[in-house]
């Protein structure tokens, strides 16, 4: 990774945290919630952006059409975002086969 690729990297991330600013207070709170949890729970693919950027995206959507943010994620923000990354490999899943000496293949 160069120089100008974690500039860029920069510029986008500041770019997703001005939108993610110029939602409703409510929505920004869940959106932080959802972001730190996601960071916690750890989906291998989460540095690439786009899932961060599709929740901002799904917010957009939801206050353009009036919708507070619980109608649309419902009441329980972990299971919403365990929803989201249920078919993505984790860092979870990474340690988890490396303590039982599995290399991510089904048993047998």
């Amino acid at each position: 990774m160069g120089i100008q690729d974690i500039i860029e990297g920069k510029k986008q991330w500041r770019a997703h945290l001005a939108r993610v600013k110029a939602l409703p207070p409510d929505y920004q709170i869940v959106y932080k919630e959802m972001q730190r949890y996601l960071f916690k729970v750890g989906p291998v693919d989460l540095a690439d952006g786009r899932l961060l950027s599709g929740i901002v995206d799904f917010f957009e959507e939801g206050v353009t059409a009036g919708k507070g943010v619980l109608e649309l994620i419902g009441n329980d923000v972990a299971a919403f975002c365990d929803d989201l990354v249920k078919d993505s490999r984790t860092y979870a899943d990474i340690y988890q086969e490396s303590i039982s000496g599995k290399s991510g293949t089904a048993e047998k």
